[in-house]
């Protein structure tokens, strides 16, 4: 696979992975990791004083159970074998048909889409590329959101990278004169001049697009073309910064540029990936990998030593660098300068006297959740609230009338964080439909907290305050407020010593009984060591065929407990709820137990279905590529706690170690089942169905991520799905496209049961 920017490791504060956490003076000599290695069982475990601890205390296990555990059921389909092949591979008894690919027209006055790279910019009114997280809202009959089900719908969608940019081109992208020259974000190129129109195209295709969908006469799902709810918010939309009110006027100096001289907007939003949806109708689109678009010329020099810490702490990349290295597509360098700055805003040098003269500060306006009313074309919001980092998913608790709202959240990059919001308002059901509204009452006021794993299954909520010492004093970035925490939130969370984790991605709620579940997508041997695991990354080993990685190439997926349930709690339990591995690997990497019929790697994607309460765990995987490509599954769900205690034995080369962990019940082949391949080079990622359970949305993203630049003849492509689906074909035939299927039953029944 291509090099992916969550990969890289921006974090080299001194947090520790609590190797040690349970052996500091305020603890007991007598840990349960010692207890496990001793082969204590867990009938002696649950007699510990420090484990009987209970209600809101510092780090106790909270015994109670939640509100209720899901009825037990089992999969009603057979599991699918793994596949090589370049076309989406279901179930017997279920079909797809392809609602929507990267290019279609929203809008019928342009023509439809090529295949060919022949278009102008017109990605304003076009489908955008690398489809991502989604969700479906009910419009009612004034035309407002409706909670219920509707004879009208909209899917929302994000738009991620371009890394396979050189597709909206007829020759591939142009660097340095040169076109057919294949280049992402992420890798090194050759600096020079750009086309505008590839540079515009490029620019508008991120972002998030809004499409009417329905069913036509033969009951297919389809997307309505000149719906007037169709719109696109592209990498040059307007944006307004919102805030805490008490810090507003400090976090727009962090946005002070020559567009807006005030920081009270911005333009765009960039790399959008996983999503949420407020309980008030809203999308929340997530800023992802934004941070690699900026460019820094050769001899530039830093505006000063706290926006160079900044900008490292997150990845914010000159080029070139000592290494020779880029990390830009090249936006900032085109033959024309546009009135507007345009092109120039991707510079962040400083030639300016002041902030208001350039651009230093466009970095500090990406990295956050964006709000987006579907039904509107109002401006979205940047909720600064939410902290600043590479934002991966943004998922609601259960919302409660009388009790504030919790949002959770992780920042995708090895060794980063899982972080909570907590709403200062409480939520009250009469806001539903209340729009942007209602997100200014809920988004931009409250708490900001990030996640801290004990090894005894118990976590921390620390919140991310100015007032706390540790961070008021914290030596590696000195903060001036408490805006400047929220805009530096990574920082802010390296001083308070929140958990380092193996890429926070995606997070998902079960309607069930309100428990958090987060994908710790991967990890190589630099940032988890076997001397470097803990508790709840506790793997360190080598995949010793195939790929042949080190560190925890599969994966894992956390899941957590709030105290008393409650969404303003400071504590909580957790357990690991699935470990990816290859089936045939070893008892101590293949800790779930998976089998050939469920075995998988690198977890991304996951969402749970209101419908039938099944979680489905999408991949973006490459380590297990060689056996498979990407794939989709389906998991039964239990609760923290169902599992118990074990010991992990790590090994990479001489290195040799354990490590205590906590693990959820084992599911077999009954309740955790392969339902879904991808095509070749392919991410699956983002899921949402109809109300009535009976058709999930699925986004396809970059098919043919590995086709090798175009040189001096035609594309050698990986893939070129879908047009050349033998089952669903969509568009013409030629260059892959990222594209959104819709899965139904045959039979009309529900899906997965």
């Amino acid at each position: 696979m291509s090099h992916d920017h969550d990969d890289d490791n921006f974090n080299d504060s001194p947090n520790e992975h609590f190797q040690q956490v349970l052996e500091r003076g305020t603890r007991t000599a007598l840990t349960r990791r010692n207890l496990i290695r001793g082969g204590v069982g867990l009938a002696a475990l649950s007699s510990l004083p420090f484990l009987a601890a209970c209600g809101g205390g510092s780090g106790g296990v909270d015994p109670a159970p939640g509100p209720g555990v899901p009825a037990d059921k089992a999969l009603g389909f057979a599991a699918i074998d793994k596949s090589l092949l370049d076309d989406v591979i279901l179930p017997a008894g279920y079909t797809y048909r392809v609602v929507h690919a990267t290019g279609d027209r929203l809008v019928s006055s342009i023509p439809a889409y090529s295949n060919l790279g022949t278009e102008a910019d017109e990605w304003t009114m076009r489908v955008g590329d690398h489809h991502d997280g989604m969700d479906l809202f009910y419009v009612n009959a004034g035309g407002n959101y409706s909670a219920t089900e509707t004879n009208r719908a909209l899917l929302v969608m994000n738009h991620e990278s371009s890394a396979d940019a050189h597709f909206f081109h007829a020759n591939g992208q142009t660097s340095g004169g040169v076109s057919g020259k294949k280049f992402s974000q992420f890798d090194s190129w050759d600096l020079g001049v750009r086309p505008e129109l590839e540079v515009l195209k490029e620019i508008n295709h991120h972002g998030v697009s809004v499409a009417e969908v329905g069913k036509n006469g033969a009951g297919q799902w389809e997307y309505k073309l000149d719906s007037i709810y169709n719109r696109r918010v592209t990498g040059q939309s307007p944006m307004r910064i919102a805030g805490p009110v008490a810090h507003l006027a400090d976090i727009h100096a962090f946005m002070v540029t020559a567009h807006d001289t005030t920081g009270a907007t911005s333009r765009g939003t960039l790399n959008n990936c996983g999503h949420g949806k407020t309980p008030w109708g809203t999308y929340l689109a997530c800023e992802e990998n934004w941070a690699a678009y900026f460019f820094m010329p050769a001899g530039s020099v830093d505006v000063d030593a706290k926006t160079k810490a900044s900008r490292q702490r997150y990845g914010v990349m000159r080029a070139p660098n000592a290494a020779g290295t880029a990390g830009s597509q090249g936006w900032s360098n085109t033959a024309t300068a546009a009135v507007d700055n345009r092109f120039s805003r991707w510079d962040v040098a400083a030639p300016g006297a002041t902030a208001a003269q350039d651009f230093r500060n466009e970095p500090n306006t990406f990295g956050f959740i964006v709000e987006i009313d579907p039904v509107t074309s109002g401006t979205p919001a940047k909720r600064v609230a939410l902290g600043r980092f590479a934002h991966e998913a943004a998922v609601c608790g259960l919302p409660v009338v009388g009790q504030p709202l919790a949002f959770y959240m992780g920042c995708d990059s090895r060794n980063e964080y899982v972080y909570k919001f907590v709403s200062t308002a409480v939520w009250s059901a009469s806001d539903v439909g209340g729009g942007i509204a209602a997100g200014n009452k809920y988004l931009d006021e409250g708490t900001l907290y990030v996640a801290k794993f004990n090894d005894n299954g118990s976590g921390e909520w620390l919140e991310l305050n100015i007032a706390n010492p540790l961070i008021a004093g914290y030596a590696a970035y000195t903060f001036a407020n408490q805006a400047d925490v929220l805009v530096n939130a990574r920082h802010a969370a390296d001083a308070i010593g929140g958990t380092k984790m193996d890429r926070p991605e995606w997070g998902a709620v079960n309607p069930a009984n309100g428990e958090i579940y987060f994908t710790m997508t991967n990890s190589n041997a630099a940032s988890r060591p076997v001397a470097g695991t803990n508790a709840v990354n506790p793997r360190s080993y080598a995949d010793n065929d195939g790929r042949l990685q080190t560190g925890n190439p599969n994966g894992h997926i956390v899941r957590f407990k709030e105290t008393g349930s409650a969404s303003n709690a400071t504590t909580f339990t957790w357990d690991i709820f699935l470990f990816g591995a290859e089936e045939d690997a070893s008892d101590d990497i293949n800790l779930s137990g998976l089998s050939a019929k469920n075995d998988f790697s690198s977890p991304d994607g996951l969402w749970f279905s209101k419908a039938t309460g099944i979680c489905w765990i999408q991949t973006d995987d490459g380590a297990y590529t060689d056996q498979s490509n990407c794939m989709l599954l389906a998991a039964i769900p239990g609760a923290v706690g169902d599992g118990g205690a074990i010991t992990v034995n790590n090994s990479i080369g001489a290195a040799v170690g354990t490590q205590g962990t906590f693990i959820g019940a084992a599911l077999g082949d009954a309740k955790l089942r392969r339902f879904m391949v991808s095509p070749k080079g392919a991410e699956v990622t983002g899921i949402t169905e109809s109300a009535d359970g009976r058709a999930i949305f699925v986004n396809i993203q970059h098919p043919g991520e590995n086709t090798p630049a175009l040189g001096a003849g035609p594309f050698a492509f990986q893939s070129q799905w879908p047009g050349n689906s033998p089952s669903a074909p969509h568009g013409p035939l030629g260059r892959p496209r990222s594209a959104t299927i819709v899965i139904t039953r045959t039979d009309g029944g529900v899906i997965g049961l």
